[in-house]
């Protein structure tokens, strides 16, 4: 292989280093109506009255749009696929407001001083009533979210809107119960996540226009290009066909832009008025008014016999969708079927969940996708349950971690474990980390002491039986290929790395193919960039693509030279016979597009019916001052199985970011919300997220193994990476100091007043 499993630059680098204008608002034609969003103030109240009268009088204001302007059909957010499983819960603009930061009005106007000014004129009589802001009470609270009639579920999913559920369900492998009455050692605790942000650079953004045929066109930062065409329909009630969505570069999306934030506000007004507009979220908004990860709480009850055989797992997850159901009945799943699976000798299982409705900000996806919140639970059970037992934790994962060619327990995805390598990466880690030398911790002799912690995790390839990778390859007339793409590159480098597979199936160089971002016209259809499906799921249907083409350009060529293509060789120059004759790329390419008009272009869809899941170990070595609590980390290591890496340039960075961002999750990222339901930490200087020097030491190897079902042998790496900082860091906490923090993030504070604790005898 030439391009495969090498460090490839990315295609657009160039491009994005030097500033050229590839996002979103650079593309955005200067004459935009500016919209922008009145938001509700209040946690759970009726707009009783609203006068914009005032404000539409203001010079350069174009409409100003409110409950009695948009469908009253309901629609979800959310992008996945269709039937959607998130119940339909939403209008565009609800006389019923549920968080605070729900819209109330829409303003577009020719300048954002005159919408500023409009916004401030608009009157509106709130009926406020008392809102649900507790988890626990949520679940068939008398206060309903939702009270509505016309809420509805497309899938079932044990939702129930009149209970404040969203979602519901219990499933049950073998009696639970009299297994862990059997087990020798046993552990029950609660672990409580945060609904982190995804603080991607660009914030939402986007901007419309109408077509000389009347389409409504949304160009959008968006993960999910062919989903936002069927949201923006459902919104407007208007038919799919009569919307096109394109998209540029992306400035990050984590998973925020895999629910359509801001897409829905400006595609209104454009349909209404018919003039070009556009919608840019300001940190504000995208911190109070977006699509964060689902806070979770998850009570476990883990047991082990007397060899730290792990025989039982009982979990329930408290899931809080917010105001509305995005992702609600999704996101859950992952937080026990992704951490169960660790266990791999589990005879009985019980996962149980409650999504429930709140008035707080509405959640999503964010990178790790539940398995992140499951995880944390689970590898922290499990280091608590090595330390009852007195057993070294690395030892104990060597007991019960996954193999290849075994069953993973309560992860129907993958009857039979079919490429693993997480032995070797625990190994692996172990040594780098130098974990004999320093487990469980190292006195410093200043006042600091040092300990180390490890963790698995495991994620997915993509959805199985429901995720599709679409790929559009042609020749064109110069020998040169252009792939058409319906994923999303959000700076994953998915672009360069589809176009590292496609290069090597056709024998050309890189620079001969030319990468189509996503116009939902024109591009292959698929299901968006989530779910860890991209390189999988895509890249499967790349090389099928490109196969295809190339026996057809093979053809084509031996038909030119007046032979089979059984007696000529096609090098991806050009094709030739045992005699000498040849005739080259470029005049196969030339005669098929100019003379015959015979047809050079395939497009090939791909699903899969499994979805092999990549491993990981971390490990951490942190250091913390006895007195204060301060928190550093000092070196933190990661060891991969993501099958074969297209580009390790690439994987190695995507491994990088994501433990960034889960050190951000453990340690720093702290959601609070008032008695009223405000979110306070609505921008940066409230909202701590890691620095580069709050970033210590990562060093990042793989232990690859070999996927069969997927493209070049590789599997998925995007959301796998965030899910060990989590648990790591919080094990290696506790062996430095004997304070255990089950709720994230863990503060200094929380340290502090724990070793205390302990210090006067009580229990930590």
């Amino acid at each position: 292989m030439k391009y495969v499993n090498k460090p490839v630059p990315k295609t657009d680098a160039m491009s994005l280093v030097t500033g050229k204008p590839v996002y979103t608002d650079d593309l955005a034609p200067s004459d935009c109506l500016i919209v922008k969003i009145l938001r509700s103030p209040h946690a759970n109240a009726w707009v009783e009255e609203i006068k914009t009268d005032a404000a539409k009088k203001i010079e350069g204001i174009a409409c100003v749009l409110t409950y009695e302007d948009v469908s009253h059909k309901r629609f979800t957010l959310a992008g996945q696929t269709a039937p959607e499983i998130s119940p339909w819960d939403r209008y565009i603009i609800d006389k019923h407001v549920r968080f605070v930061g729900d819209p109330v009005a829409i303003v577009a106007g020719e300048t954002e001083e005159a919408v500023d000014k409009a916004l401030k004129r608009i009157k509106v009589k709130y009926r406020v009533e008392k809102a649900v802001l507790d988890i626990h009470t949520a679940k068939d609270n008398p206060i309903l979210v939702h009270p509505e009639d016309d809420w509805y579920m497309p899938i079932p999913a044990g939702g129930d809107n009149k209970r404040n559920l969203c979602s519901s369900n219990v499933e049950e492998v073998g009696d639970v119960d009299a297994m862990l009455e059997k087990c020798a050692y046993t552990v029950d605790q609660v672990y409580h996540t945060k609904a982190n942000q995804q603080t991607m650079m660009e914030t939402f953004r986007t901007y419309c226009y109408m077509d000389h045929f009347q389409r409504l066109t949304v160009v959008s930062s968006t993960q999910i290009p062919f989903h936002i065409r069927r949201i923006v329909g459902n919104a407007l009630n208007i038919p799919s066909s009569k919307v096109r969505v394109i998209k540029p570069r992306i400035g990050g999306g984590f998973g925020a832009k895999q629910s359509s934030v801001s897409e829905v506000f400006p595609a209104l007004v454009t349909w209404v008025t018919g003039r070009p507009s556009k919608i840019v979220f300001s940190r504000k908004e995208s911190m109070i008014a977006s699509s964060p990860r689902h806070e979770m709480e998850v009570h476990i009850r883990m047991g082990a016999d007397e060899n730290g055989i792990v025989k039982a797992i009982d979990l329930y997850t408290l899931s809080n969708t917010g105001a509305y159901g995005e992702h609600g009945p999704t996101t859950v799943g992952l937080s026990g079927h992704k951490s169960i699976a660790l266990y791999r000798h589990t005879e009985a299982y019980r996962f149980a969940y409650d999504v429930v409705y709140t008035n707080m900000q509405a959640a999503g996806a964010y990178r790790g996708y539940g398995a992140t919140q499951g995880i944390f639970a689970v590898e922290s059970a499990a280091d608590e349950l090595a330390h009852k037992m007195g057993m070294d934790p690395v030892k104990f994962r060597e007991l019960n971690m996954p193999m290849e060619g075994e069953a993973l327990p309560g992860y129907p995805d993958v009857p039979i474990n079919g490429s693993c390598t997480m032995d070797k990466c625990l190994a692996r880690a172990k040594e780098m980390i130098g974990w004999d030398e320093k487990y469980p911790f190292r006195d410093m002799g200043n006042g600091k002491v040092r300990g180390v912690g490890i963790a698995m995790a495991m994620q997915g390839s993509s959805i199985a039986g429901i995720d599709v990778g679409g790929a559009d390859i042609k020749l064109n007339e110069d020998g040169s290929y252009t792939l058409a793409l319906g994923c999303s590159d959000m700076g994953t480098g998915c672009d360069t790395i589809l176009a590292q597979m496609a290069a090597d199936c056709l024998d050309t160089d890189m620079k001969n193919i030319v990468v189509f971002s996503v116009d939902t016209d024109i591009s292959p259809y698929d299901s968006g960039s989530y779910a860890s499906s991209t390189t999988y799921a895509t890249g499967n249907a790349v090389i099928q693509a490109c196969g295809e083409l190339r026996k057809r350009i093979h053809a084509f060529g031996a038909q030119m030279l007046g032979v089979s293509a059984e007696d000529s060789d096609f090098d991806g120059e050009k094709v030739r016979t045992e005699d000498g004759k040849e005739v080259t790329l470029q005049q196969i390419a030339g005669k098929a597009t100019c003379g015959v008009c015979s047809e050079l272009q395939v497009v090939k869809e791909y699903s899969s019916p499994i979805s092999p899941p990549p491993f990981m170990v971390g490990a951490a070595e942190v250091e913390v001052d006895k007195e204060t609590g301060q928190i550093d980390v000092i070196d933190y290591v990661g060891v991969i199985d993501c099958g074969t890496p297209i580009n390790p340039n690439l994987a190695r960075v995507q491994a990088e970011g994501g433990i960034g961002q889960g050190i951000g999750m453990v340690l720093y990222e702290d959601v609070q919300y008032t008695d009223k339901g405000k979110i306070r930490n609505n921008s940066f200087m409230q909202y701590k997220i890691p620095n580069r020097m709050d970033i210590p030491r990562v060093r990042i190897e793989f232990e690859s193994s070999y996927e069969k079902t997927g493209p070049f042998g590789a599997k998925s790496i995007g959301e796998l990476v965030i899910d060990t900082p989590c648990p790591a860091i919080a094990n290696a906490v506790y062996n430095a100091t004997g304070v255990r923090v089950r709720e994230l993030p863990i503060t200094p504070e929380k340290v502090a007043m724990g070793i205390l604790a302990r210090e006067a005898g009580e229990k930590v």
